[in-house]
Protein backbone atom coordinates (compact mmCIF):
# COMPACT_ATOMS: atom_id res chain seq x y z
CA UNK A 1 0.00 0.00 0.00
CA UNK A 2 1.25 3.37 -0.90
CA UNK A 3 0.86 5.80 2.25
CA UNK A 4 3.29 8.75 1.09
CA UNK A 5 1.17 11.28 0.16
CA UNK A 6 -1.48 10.02 2.58
CA UNK A 7 -3.02 12.34 4.86
CA UNK A 8 -1.51 12.36 8.80
CA UNK A 9 -4.22 10.97 11.05
CA UNK A 10 -6.40 10.13 7.79
CA UNK A 11 -7.66 6.56 9.00
CA UNK A 12 -9.32 8.71 12.33
CA UNK A 13 -12.24 9.90 12.11
CA UNK A 14 -12.74 13.49 13.51
CA UNK A 15 -14.04 14.07 17.17
CA UNK A 16 -16.57 16.67 17.67
CA UNK A 17 -16.99 18.67 20.91
CA UNK A 18 -20.33 17.17 22.04
CA UNK A 19 -18.02 13.33 22.05
CA UNK A 20 -15.52 14.96 23.74
CA UNK A 21 -17.97 16.05 26.42
CA UNK A 22 -19.97 12.84 26.39
CA UNK A 23 -16.21 10.86 27.61
CA UNK A 24 -15.51 13.97 29.86
CA UNK A 25 -18.73 13.52 31.62
CA UNK A 26 -18.16 9.66 32.10
CA UNK A 27 -14.43 10.13 33.32
CA UNK A 28 -15.89 12.42 36.35
CA UNK A 29 -17.85 10.16 37.53
CA UNK A 30 -20.86 12.73 38.23
CA UNK A 31 -18.54 15.17 39.40
CA UNK A 32 -19.33 18.81 38.37
CA UNK A 33 -17.46 19.92 34.95
CA UNK A 34 -17.32 23.61 36.03
CA UNK A 35 -15.84 22.78 39.40
CA UNK A 36 -13.34 20.17 38.41
CA UNK A 37 -12.03 21.67 35.01
CA UNK A 38 -12.89 24.97 34.35
CA UNK A 39 -10.01 27.14 35.84
CA UNK A 40 -11.16 30.76 37.95
CA UNK A 41 -8.77 32.69 38.23
CA UNK A 42 -9.08 35.86 40.13
CA UNK A 43 -9.17 38.05 37.68
CA UNK A 44 -13.08 36.85 36.90
CA UNK A 45 -11.99 34.05 33.88
CA UNK A 46 -13.62 31.00 33.43
CA UNK A 47 -10.95 29.16 30.95
CA UNK A 48 -11.83 25.78 29.39
CA UNK A 49 -9.56 22.99 29.84
CA UNK A 50 -9.94 21.71 26.00
CA UNK A 51 -11.23 23.54 22.69
CA UNK A 52 -11.76 21.86 18.95
CA UNK A 53 -12.26 23.33 15.39
CA UNK A 54 -15.97 23.65 16.50
CA UNK A 55 -15.02 26.88 19.19
CA UNK A 56 -15.30 30.22 18.00
CA UNK A 57 -12.75 32.40 18.87
CA UNK A 58 -12.01 36.27 18.61
CA UNK A 59 -8.58 37.06 17.73
CA UNK A 60 -6.81 40.42 19.13
CA UNK A 61 -5.59 42.97 16.71
CA UNK A 62 -2.99 44.86 17.65
CA UNK A 63 -1.28 42.70 20.31
CA UNK A 64 2.22 43.71 19.29
CA UNK A 65 5.06 42.25 17.61
CA UNK A 66 7.52 39.42 19.06
CA UNK A 67 10.68 41.55 19.69
CA UNK A 68 14.20 40.44 17.29
CA UNK A 69 15.89 42.75 18.64
CA UNK A 70 14.54 42.38 22.86
CA UNK A 71 16.25 44.06 25.06
CA UNK A 72 17.70 42.29 27.72
CA UNK A 73 18.42 45.20 30.87
CA UNK A 74 20.61 45.20 34.07
CA UNK A 75 19.73 47.54 36.47
CA UNK A 76 22.87 49.20 38.43
CA UNK A 77 22.61 51.58 41.07
CA UNK A 78 25.23 54.52 40.27
CA UNK A 79 27.52 55.62 42.85
CA UNK A 80 29.78 57.52 40.88
CA UNK A 81 30.41 57.68 36.99
CA UNK A 82 33.27 55.95 37.08
CA UNK A 83 31.80 52.79 39.19
CA UNK A 84 28.24 52.71 37.34
CA UNK A 85 30.33 52.95 34.00
CA UNK A 86 33.02 50.14 34.90
CA UNK A 87 29.76 47.64 35.81
CA UNK A 88 27.89 48.62 32.82
CA UNK A 89 30.85 47.45 30.99
CA UNK A 90 31.33 44.33 32.99
CA UNK A 91 27.27 44.03 32.04
CA UNK A 92 27.79 44.33 27.99
CA UNK A 93 30.97 42.03 28.30
CA UNK A 94 28.65 39.08 29.99
CA UNK A 95 25.88 39.35 27.15
CA UNK A 96 23.61 42.30 28.43
CA UNK A 97 22.49 44.98 25.47
CA UNK A 98 20.47 47.00 27.70
CA UNK A 99 21.88 48.67 30.72
CA UNK A 100 19.20 51.08 33.58
CA UNK A 101 21.36 53.39 35.46
CA UNK A 102 19.64 54.50 38.56
CA UNK A 103 20.85 57.85 39.39
CA UNK A 104 20.03 60.02 42.90
CA UNK A 105 23.46 62.54 42.12
CA UNK A 106 24.15 64.43 39.00
CA UNK A 107 27.32 62.71 36.98
CA UNK A 108 29.17 63.01 33.93
CA UNK A 109 26.89 61.49 31.07
CA UNK A 110 30.26 61.41 28.93
CA UNK A 111 32.53 59.26 31.85
CA UNK A 112 29.07 57.05 32.67
CA UNK A 113 28.52 56.20 29.45
CA UNK A 114 32.29 56.18 28.13
CA UNK A 115 33.27 52.84 25.72
CA UNK A 116 29.64 51.82 25.31
CA UNK A 117 28.70 51.72 22.20
CA UNK A 118 25.12 53.32 21.90
CA UNK A 119 23.95 52.05 18.24
CA UNK A 120 24.10 48.52 19.81
CA UNK A 121 23.48 49.14 23.78
CA UNK A 122 20.24 50.43 24.78
CA UNK A 123 20.67 52.93 27.69
CA UNK A 124 18.16 53.87 30.40
CA UNK A 125 17.94 56.08 33.32
CA UNK A 126 15.79 55.99 36.37
CA UNK A 127 16.14 59.92 37.55
CA UNK A 128 15.81 61.58 41.10
CA UNK A 129 17.45 64.47 39.83
CA UNK A 130 16.87 66.96 37.39
CA UNK A 131 15.87 65.51 34.36
CA UNK A 132 15.91 68.37 32.05
CA UNK A 133 19.44 69.33 32.40
CA UNK A 134 21.03 65.87 32.31
CA UNK A 135 19.04 64.83 29.11
CA UNK A 136 20.42 67.71 27.40
CA UNK A 137 23.99 66.90 28.22
CA UNK A 138 22.75 63.32 27.16
CA UNK A 139 21.73 64.29 23.99
CA UNK A 140 24.46 66.29 23.64
CA UNK A 141 26.92 63.13 23.68
CA UNK A 142 24.38 61.26 21.88
CA UNK A 143 24.52 62.67 18.61
CA UNK A 144 25.21 60.88 15.30
CA UNK A 145 24.28 57.71 17.48
CA UNK A 146 21.44 55.35 17.82
CA UNK A 147 20.37 56.65 21.39
CA UNK A 148 17.93 53.63 22.38
CA UNK A 149 16.00 53.29 25.81
CA UNK A 150 13.60 54.96 27.73
CA UNK A 151 14.01 57.91 31.14
CA UNK A 152 11.94 57.39 33.86
CA UNK A 153 11.65 59.59 36.35
CA UNK A 154 8.49 58.43 38.50
CA UNK A 155 6.12 60.27 37.22
CA UNK A 156 2.90 57.55 38.62
CA UNK A 157 5.19 55.42 40.44
CA UNK A 158 5.98 57.96 43.26
CA UNK A 159 2.41 59.02 43.18
CA UNK A 160 0.94 55.70 43.96
CA UNK A 161 3.74 54.93 46.63
CA UNK A 162 3.70 58.38 48.41
CA UNK A 163 0.18 59.48 47.73
CA UNK A 164 1.66 62.76 46.49
CA UNK A 165 1.48 64.42 43.25
CA UNK A 166 4.39 66.10 41.47
CA UNK A 167 2.44 68.95 38.96
CA UNK A 168 6.27 70.13 37.96
CA UNK A 169 7.16 66.83 36.56
CA UNK A 170 4.00 67.41 33.92
CA UNK A 171 6.35 70.33 33.02
CA UNK A 172 8.93 68.50 32.59
CA UNK A 173 7.83 65.80 30.39
CA UNK A 174 6.59 68.57 28.15
CA UNK A 175 10.80 70.24 28.37
CA UNK A 176 11.95 66.60 27.52
CA UNK A 177 9.80 65.53 24.37
CA UNK A 178 11.18 68.31 22.24
CA UNK A 179 14.94 67.54 23.21
CA UNK A 180 14.77 63.95 22.05
CA UNK A 181 13.19 64.73 18.64
CA UNK A 182 16.03 63.38 16.38
CA UNK A 183 16.25 60.05 19.07
CA UNK A 184 13.19 58.50 18.00
CA UNK A 185 14.17 55.47 19.56
CA UNK A 186 14.94 57.01 23.29
CA UNK A 187 11.59 57.64 25.08
CA UNK A 188 11.04 60.23 27.77
CA UNK A 189 7.65 59.57 29.22
CA UNK A 190 7.68 56.34 31.50
CA UNK A 191 4.36 54.59 32.90
CA UNK A 192 4.86 52.16 35.48
CA UNK A 193 2.30 49.53 36.51
CA UNK A 194 4.73 47.43 38.46
CA UNK A 195 3.38 48.77 41.36
CA UNK A 196 -0.16 47.63 40.75
CA UNK A 197 0.74 43.52 40.45
CA UNK A 198 3.74 44.22 43.18
CA UNK A 199 0.98 45.38 45.33
CA UNK A 200 -1.78 42.40 45.01
CA UNK A 201 -3.51 43.13 41.86
CA UNK A 202 -4.64 41.37 38.93
CA UNK A 203 -3.97 41.32 35.65
CA UNK A 204 -7.09 43.17 34.89
CA UNK A 205 -6.36 46.02 37.51
CA UNK A 206 -2.65 46.17 36.34
CA UNK A 207 -3.64 46.76 32.63
CA UNK A 208 -6.68 49.11 33.17
CA UNK A 209 -4.93 51.13 35.69
CA UNK A 210 -2.35 51.83 33.85
CA UNK A 211 -4.06 52.88 30.62
CA UNK A 212 -6.18 55.11 33.17
CA UNK A 213 -3.04 56.70 34.22
CA UNK A 214 -1.91 57.38 30.82
CA UNK A 215 -4.88 58.93 29.92
CA UNK A 216 -4.80 61.37 32.61
CA UNK A 217 -1.13 62.18 31.63
CA UNK A 218 -2.19 63.04 28.26
CA UNK A 219 -4.43 65.32 29.49
CA UNK A 220 -2.37 67.13 31.90
CA UNK A 221 0.69 67.56 28.79
CA UNK A 222 -2.00 68.84 26.22
CA UNK A 223 -2.58 71.05 28.71
CA UNK A 224 0.80 72.29 28.62
CA UNK A 225 0.77 72.16 24.24
CA UNK A 226 2.17 68.72 23.62
CA UNK A 227 0.95 67.10 20.64
CA UNK A 228 -1.34 63.96 21.42
CA UNK A 229 1.46 62.04 18.46
CA UNK A 230 4.42 62.58 20.13
CA UNK A 231 3.43 61.28 23.60
CA UNK A 232 2.22 58.00 21.92
CA UNK A 233 5.72 58.44 20.11
CA UNK A 234 7.62 59.30 23.21
CA UNK A 235 5.59 56.51 25.90
CA UNK A 236 7.59 53.58 27.57
CA UNK A 237 5.31 51.36 29.59
CA UNK A 238 6.53 49.10 32.30
CA UNK A 239 4.93 46.25 33.59
CA UNK A 240 5.72 43.53 36.22
CA UNK A 241 5.25 39.93 35.22
CA UNK A 242 3.70 37.63 37.47
CA UNK A 243 3.68 34.11 37.93
CA UNK A 244 0.55 32.53 36.07
CA UNK A 245 2.08 32.25 32.73
CA UNK A 246 -0.48 31.71 30.10
CA UNK A 247 -2.35 34.34 31.61
CA UNK A 248 0.55 36.54 32.05
CA UNK A 249 1.18 35.98 27.92
CA UNK A 250 -2.33 36.91 27.75
CA UNK A 251 -2.10 40.78 29.56
CA UNK A 252 0.36 41.67 27.43
CA UNK A 253 -1.56 40.62 24.41
CA UNK A 254 -4.33 42.63 25.50
CA UNK A 255 -2.21 45.52 26.83
CA UNK A 256 -1.15 46.18 23.48
CA UNK A 257 -4.71 45.55 21.75
CA UNK A 258 -6.23 48.17 24.64
CA UNK A 259 -3.49 50.77 23.64
CA UNK A 260 -4.01 51.38 20.36
CA UNK A 261 -7.84 51.13 20.98
CA UNK A 262 -7.21 54.60 23.43
CA UNK A 263 -4.95 56.07 20.53
CA UNK A 264 -7.52 55.80 18.07
CA UNK A 265 -9.81 57.33 20.27
CA UNK A 266 -7.16 60.70 20.45
CA UNK A 267 -6.98 59.61 16.13
CA UNK A 268 -3.23 58.45 16.51
CA UNK A 269 -2.69 55.48 14.24
CA UNK A 270 0.22 54.48 13.82
CA UNK A 271 2.72 55.31 16.84
CA UNK A 272 6.45 53.93 18.05
CA UNK A 273 5.80 52.65 21.92
CA UNK A 274 7.88 50.37 23.70
CA UNK A 275 7.10 47.63 26.64
CA UNK A 276 9.51 46.58 29.03
CA UNK A 277 8.80 43.92 31.65
CA UNK A 278 9.92 43.85 34.60
CA UNK A 279 10.04 40.29 37.30
CA UNK A 280 7.84 40.97 40.02
CA UNK A 281 8.60 41.93 43.51
CA UNK A 282 5.41 40.02 44.82
CA UNK A 283 6.50 36.22 43.67
CA UNK A 284 9.88 36.45 45.20
CA UNK A 285 10.43 34.74 48.04
CA UNK A 286 14.05 34.52 51.02
CA UNK A 287 13.37 31.07 51.99
CA UNK A 288 14.80 28.61 49.37
CA UNK A 289 15.60 31.72 47.16
CA UNK A 290 17.41 29.92 44.32
CA UNK A 291 13.78 28.82 43.52
CA UNK A 292 13.02 32.65 42.46
CA UNK A 293 15.62 31.51 39.13
CA UNK A 294 12.58 29.08 37.78
CA UNK A 295 10.11 31.97 38.54
CA UNK A 296 12.29 34.75 36.79
CA UNK A 297 13.00 31.93 34.14
CA UNK A 298 8.94 31.61 33.30
CA UNK A 299 8.06 35.19 34.18
CA UNK A 300 10.43 35.78 31.30
CA UNK A 301 9.26 33.43 29.13
CA UNK A 302 5.83 34.95 29.62
CA UNK A 303 6.94 38.21 29.20
CA UNK A 304 8.82 37.60 25.44
CA UNK A 305 5.63 35.13 24.35
CA UNK A 306 4.00 38.39 25.21
CA UNK A 307 5.73 41.06 23.08
CA UNK A 308 7.14 42.77 25.29
CA UNK A 309 10.17 44.86 23.72
CA UNK A 310 12.36 44.57 26.92
CA UNK A 311 13.28 42.54 30.04
CA UNK A 312 14.73 43.41 33.10
CA UNK A 313 15.02 40.61 35.70
CA UNK A 314 15.95 41.37 39.05
CA UNK A 315 18.85 39.08 40.61
CA UNK A 316 17.29 35.89 42.63
CA UNK A 317 19.10 37.54 46.08
CA UNK A 318 17.65 40.64 45.71
CA UNK A 319 15.12 40.47 48.12
CA UNK A 320 17.42 39.77 51.21
CA UNK A 321 20.47 41.40 49.99
CA UNK A 322 23.12 43.34 47.64
CA UNK A 323 22.65 41.53 44.73
CA UNK A 324 26.32 39.38 43.81
CA UNK A 325 28.11 39.43 40.40
CA UNK A 326 27.21 35.61 40.37
CA UNK A 327 23.43 37.01 40.75
CA UNK A 328 23.51 39.78 38.76
CA UNK A 329 24.99 37.55 35.86
CA UNK A 330 22.63 34.31 35.79
CA UNK A 331 19.38 37.09 35.65
CA UNK A 332 20.94 38.22 32.78
CA UNK A 333 21.87 35.43 31.44
CA UNK A 334 18.07 33.95 31.42
CA UNK A 335 16.75 36.47 28.86
CA UNK A 336 20.25 35.65 26.64
CA UNK A 337 19.47 31.70 26.66
CA UNK A 338 15.85 32.62 26.10
CA UNK A 339 16.75 34.35 23.26
CA UNK A 340 19.57 33.31 21.43
CA UNK A 341 19.53 29.45 22.39
CA UNK A 342 15.79 28.73 22.94
CA UNK A 343 14.93 31.30 19.80
CA UNK A 344 12.13 32.97 21.84
CA UNK A 345 13.29 36.63 20.34
CA UNK A 346 13.58 35.08 16.99
CA UNK A 347 10.13 33.64 16.03
CA UNK A 348 7.06 36.09 15.11
CA UNK A 349 4.44 36.22 17.32
CA UNK A 350 4.67 32.40 18.25
CA UNK A 351 1.01 32.31 20.30
CA UNK A 352 -0.66 33.45 17.66
CA UNK A 353 -3.75 31.24 16.94
CA UNK A 354 -2.93 29.11 19.68
CA UNK A 355 -7.35 29.17 21.14
CA UNK A 356 -6.14 29.10 24.84
CA UNK A 357 -4.18 32.22 24.73
CA UNK A 358 -6.29 34.10 22.16
CA UNK A 359 -9.16 33.09 24.52
CA UNK A 360 -7.10 34.12 27.67
CA UNK A 361 -5.89 37.39 26.15
CA UNK A 362 -9.56 38.48 24.28
CA UNK A 363 -10.72 37.82 28.18
CA UNK A 364 -8.41 39.98 29.82
CA UNK A 365 -8.66 42.71 27.69
CA UNK A 366 -12.92 42.79 27.53
CA UNK A 367 -12.33 42.91 31.85
CA UNK A 368 -9.88 45.26 31.43
CA UNK A 369 -11.92 47.85 29.16
CA UNK A 370 -14.72 47.51 31.23
CA UNK A 371 -12.85 48.24 34.36
CA UNK A 372 -10.97 51.40 32.65
CA UNK A 373 -14.41 52.25 31.34
CA UNK A 374 -16.33 51.94 35.14
CA UNK A 375 -12.46 54.17 36.20
CA UNK A 376 -12.83 57.05 33.34
CA UNK A 377 -16.81 57.32 34.18
CA UNK A 378 -16.17 57.82 37.96
CA UNK A 379 -13.79 60.83 37.41
CA UNK A 380 -10.42 59.01 36.06
CA UNK A 381 -7.14 57.75 37.33
CA UNK A 382 -6.63 60.86 39.70
CA UNK A 383 -10.05 60.79 41.40
CA UNK A 384 -10.10 57.07 41.64
CA UNK A 385 -6.77 57.18 43.52
CA UNK A 386 -7.19 60.26 45.49
CA UNK A 387 -10.86 59.01 47.00
CA UNK A 388 -9.18 55.45 47.42
CA UNK A 389 -10.78 53.54 44.72
CA UNK A 390 -8.40 52.17 43.09
CA UNK A 391 -5.61 51.41 46.43
CA UNK A 392 -9.21 49.51 48.03
CA UNK A 393 -10.10 47.37 44.66
CA UNK A 394 -6.47 46.42 45.21
CA UNK A 395 -6.62 45.35 48.64
CA UNK A 396 -9.31 42.69 47.86
CA UNK A 397 -8.12 41.28 45.65
CA UNK A 398 -4.50 41.18 47.77
CA UNK A 399 -6.51 39.61 50.50
CA UNK A 400 -7.60 37.09 48.19
CA UNK A 401 -4.27 35.92 47.14
CA UNK A 402 -2.96 35.91 50.72
CA UNK A 403 -6.21 33.74 51.59
CA UNK A 404 -5.28 31.09 49.10
CA UNK A 405 -1.06 30.99 49.85
CA UNK A 406 -2.33 30.82 53.55
CA UNK A 407 -4.49 27.60 52.07
CA UNK A 408 -1.78 26.36 50.35
CA UNK A 409 -4.27 26.53 47.30
CA UNK A 410 -1.75 28.63 45.56
CA UNK A 411 1.10 26.66 45.31
CA UNK A 412 4.80 28.65 45.86
CA UNK A 413 7.81 26.18 46.11
CA UNK A 414 9.74 26.75 49.20
CA UNK A 415 7.34 29.34 51.28
CA UNK A 416 3.84 27.96 51.31
CA UNK A 417 4.87 23.64 49.36
CA UNK A 418 7.87 21.99 49.29
CA UNK A 419 9.97 23.68 52.23
CA UNK A 420 14.25 23.18 52.00
CA UNK A 421 14.41 21.83 55.43
CA UNK A 422 18.16 21.62 55.06
CA UNK A 423 18.54 25.31 54.82
CA UNK A 424 19.20 27.98 57.59
CA UNK A 425 17.47 31.41 57.59
CA UNK A 426 18.82 34.46 59.16
CA UNK A 427 15.52 35.70 61.19
CA UNK A 428 17.17 39.71 60.92
CA UNK A 429 16.14 38.78 57.07
CA UNK A 430 12.50 37.61 57.78
CA UNK A 431 9.72 40.08 57.46
CA UNK A 432 8.24 40.38 60.90
CA UNK A 433 4.91 40.83 59.14
CA UNK A 434 2.71 43.00 56.30
CA UNK A 435 2.38 46.56 57.46
CA UNK A 436 0.56 48.82 55.14
CA UNK A 437 -1.18 52.20 54.57
CA UNK A 438 -4.20 51.86 53.06
CA UNK A 439 -4.08 55.54 51.00
CA UNK A 440 -0.81 54.58 48.69
CA UNK A 441 0.34 50.87 47.21
CA UNK A 442 3.09 49.62 48.67
CA UNK A 443 4.87 46.73 46.86
CA UNK A 444 5.83 43.44 48.64
CA UNK A 445 6.28 39.64 48.75
CA UNK A 446 3.45 37.42 48.67
CA UNK A 447 5.26 35.39 51.33
CA UNK A 448 5.11 38.08 54.33
CA UNK A 449 2.84 36.73 56.71
CA UNK A 450 4.39 33.17 56.68
CA UNK A 451 8.27 34.53 56.95
CA UNK A 452 6.71 36.28 59.89
CA UNK A 453 5.40 32.92 61.08
CA UNK A 454 9.43 31.45 59.98
CA UNK A 455 10.61 34.30 62.28
CA UNK A 456 9.20 33.38 65.11
CA UNK A 457 10.46 29.71 64.78
CA UNK A 458 14.02 31.40 64.15
CA UNK A 459 13.87 33.57 67.23
CA UNK A 460 11.68 30.30 70.10
CA UNK A 461 15.27 28.91 68.74
CA UNK A 462 17.64 31.56 69.51
CA UNK A 463 16.12 32.12 73.00
CA UNK A 464 15.90 28.38 74.17
CA UNK A 465 18.94 26.57 71.68
CA UNK A 466 16.06 24.40 70.99
CA UNK A 467 14.73 23.66 67.37
CA UNK A 468 11.00 22.19 68.13
CA UNK A 469 11.37 18.54 66.53
CA UNK A 470 8.41 17.37 64.71
CA UNK A 471 7.83 13.32 64.83
CA UNK A 472 6.01 11.39 62.71
CA UNK A 473 4.21 8.49 64.39
CA UNK A 474 3.14 6.24 62.04
CA UNK A 475 0.75 3.21 62.13
CA UNK A 476 -1.89 1.06 60.40
CA UNK A 477 -2.74 1.02 56.49
CA UNK A 478 0.64 1.47 54.82
CA UNK A 479 -0.45 3.18 51.60
CA UNK A 480 -2.52 5.65 53.58
CA UNK A 481 -0.20 6.18 56.48
CA UNK A 482 2.97 7.42 54.09
CA UNK A 483 0.82 9.42 52.12
CA UNK A 484 -0.31 11.09 55.27
CA UNK A 485 3.02 11.31 56.93
CA UNK A 486 4.49 12.88 53.42
CA UNK A 487 1.92 15.64 53.84
CA UNK A 488 2.45 16.49 57.30
CA UNK A 489 6.33 16.40 56.72
CA UNK A 490 5.56 18.86 53.58
CA UNK A 491 2.94 21.16 55.59
CA UNK A 492 4.61 21.30 59.24
CA UNK A 493 8.08 21.64 57.56
CA UNK A 494 6.89 25.37 56.27
CA UNK A 495 7.52 25.98 59.79
CA UNK A 496 11.47 25.84 59.99
CA UNK A 497 10.97 23.17 63.11
CA UNK A 498 13.16 20.15 62.81
CA UNK A 499 10.99 17.72 60.84
CA UNK A 500 11.70 14.11 61.19
CA UNK A 501 10.55 11.45 58.54
CA UNK A 502 8.35 8.41 59.62
CA UNK A 503 8.43 6.51 61.82
CA UNK A 504 6.41 3.36 61.60
CA UNK A 505 4.80 1.01 64.64
CA UNK A 506 3.31 -1.84 65.08
CA UNK A 507 -0.21 -0.36 66.50
CA UNK A 508 -2.03 2.60 67.62
CA UNK A 509 -0.81 1.72 71.45
CA UNK A 510 2.64 1.40 70.52
CA UNK A 511 2.56 4.39 68.18
CA UNK A 512 1.00 6.53 71.05
CA UNK A 513 3.40 5.38 73.69
CA UNK A 514 6.46 5.26 72.47
CA UNK A 515 6.00 9.00 70.48
CA UNK A 516 4.69 10.28 74.04
CA UNK A 517 8.35 9.24 75.71
CA UNK A 518 10.25 10.49 72.49
CA UNK A 519 12.29 13.46 72.08
CA UNK A 520 9.85 15.00 69.85
CA UNK A 521 8.33 18.65 70.97
CA UNK A 522 5.55 17.92 68.13
CA UNK A 523 3.64 14.48 67.75
CA UNK A 524 1.46 14.07 64.08
CA UNK A 525 -0.41 10.99 64.14
CA UNK A 526 -0.06 9.43 60.42
CA UNK A 527 -3.23 6.59 59.54
CA UNK A 528 -5.87 5.80 57.46
CA UNK A 529 -9.34 6.73 58.06
CA UNK A 530 -10.76 3.93 58.97
CA UNK A 531 -7.46 3.36 61.29
CA UNK A 532 -8.55 6.69 62.97
CA UNK A 533 -12.05 5.17 63.98
CA UNK A 534 -11.12 2.27 65.37
CA UNK A 535 -8.21 3.71 67.17
CA UNK A 536 -7.76 7.27 67.20
CA UNK A 537 -9.41 8.06 70.31
CA UNK A 538 -7.30 5.56 72.22
CA UNK A 539 -4.42 6.90 70.89
CA UNK A 540 -4.61 10.26 71.78
CA UNK A 541 -5.89 8.78 75.59
CA UNK A 542 -2.95 7.32 76.09
CA UNK A 543 -0.45 9.52 74.56
CA UNK A 544 -2.04 12.33 77.42
CA UNK A 545 -1.87 9.79 80.31
CA UNK A 546 2.05 9.68 79.24
CA UNK A 547 2.41 13.42 78.11
CA UNK A 548 0.09 16.59 78.54
CA UNK A 549 2.58 18.79 76.93
CA UNK A 550 3.85 17.65 73.79
CA UNK A 551 1.73 19.34 70.37
CA UNK A 552 -0.57 16.52 68.76
CA UNK A 553 -2.06 16.69 65.91
CA UNK A 554 -3.36 14.12 63.11
CA UNK A 555 -2.97 14.21 59.44
CA UNK A 556 -6.53 13.91 58.45
CA UNK A 557 -9.71 14.69 58.80
CA UNK A 558 -11.40 12.79 61.12
CA UNK A 559 -15.77 12.31 61.78
CA UNK A 560 -15.51 12.65 65.50
CA UNK A 561 -13.44 16.06 65.70
CA UNK A 562 -15.21 16.89 68.78
CA UNK A 563 -14.30 13.92 70.55
CA UNK A 564 -11.05 14.22 69.74
CA UNK A 565 -10.02 17.74 70.69
CA UNK A 566 -11.85 16.89 74.21
CA UNK A 567 -9.46 14.24 74.80
CA UNK A 568 -6.59 15.90 73.68
CA UNK A 569 -5.86 16.63 70.59
CA UNK A 570 -4.31 20.11 69.45
CA UNK A 571 -5.58 20.40 65.82
CA UNK A 572 -5.53 18.64 62.13
CA UNK A 573 -2.79 18.91 59.04
CA UNK A 574 -4.90 18.21 55.93
CA UNK A 575 -6.23 19.88 52.35
CA UNK A 576 -8.55 22.39 54.23
CA UNK A 577 -5.94 23.41 56.63
CA UNK A 578 -4.92 26.85 56.96
CA UNK A 579 -1.01 26.66 57.04
CA UNK A 580 -0.46 30.15 58.95
CA UNK A 581 -3.67 29.64 61.73
CA UNK A 582 -2.40 25.92 62.46
CA UNK A 583 1.38 26.75 62.37
CA UNK A 584 0.78 29.64 64.59
CA UNK A 585 -1.04 27.82 67.15
CA UNK A 586 1.87 25.29 67.53
CA UNK A 587 4.12 28.03 67.85
CA UNK A 588 1.95 29.32 71.03
CA UNK A 589 1.83 26.12 72.77
CA UNK A 590 5.87 25.29 72.00
CA UNK A 591 6.67 28.91 73.29
CA UNK A 592 4.82 28.12 76.48
CA UNK A 593 6.67 24.61 77.35
CA UNK A 594 9.81 24.96 76.08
Amino acid sequence: MNTKNKPLFSDFPPVSKEQWMERVTVDLKGADFDRKLVWKNLTGLNIQPCYTSEDSITQLKNTGENSQALVNYRSIIVASAANGNALALVAVEEGVNGIIFELKENVSVAELLKGINLNEISVSFKLDIDAVTFTKELVAFSKGENLKGFLDIGLVSNYVTTGSFDENKIEVIAELIPLVTYFPNFKVLTISGTEYLDSGANQVQEIAYTLSSLVFLIEKLKEKGVAVQSIFDHLNIELAIGLEYFVEIGKFRAFNNLLGEISAKYNVIDFCNTITAKTSIWSKSITDPETNLLRCTTEAMSAILGNVDGVLIDAYDKEFKNPSDFSSRIAGNITTILREESYFGKVSNPVDGSYYIEEVSSKIAEKALELFKAIESGGGFYTAFENETIQQQIAEIRLKKLKLISQRRTLMVGINKYPNLMETVDKNLLSKGATSNPKVLTPRRASLEIEAMRRVTEELVDETNVRPIVQLASYGNLTMRKARAAFAYDFIGVSGFDVHQEESFENANVAATESAKSEAHVVVICSSDEDYDATALEFINTFRKLNKDKVLLLAGAPKNMDELTEAGLDGVVNMRTDVLVTLSAIQKKLQKNL
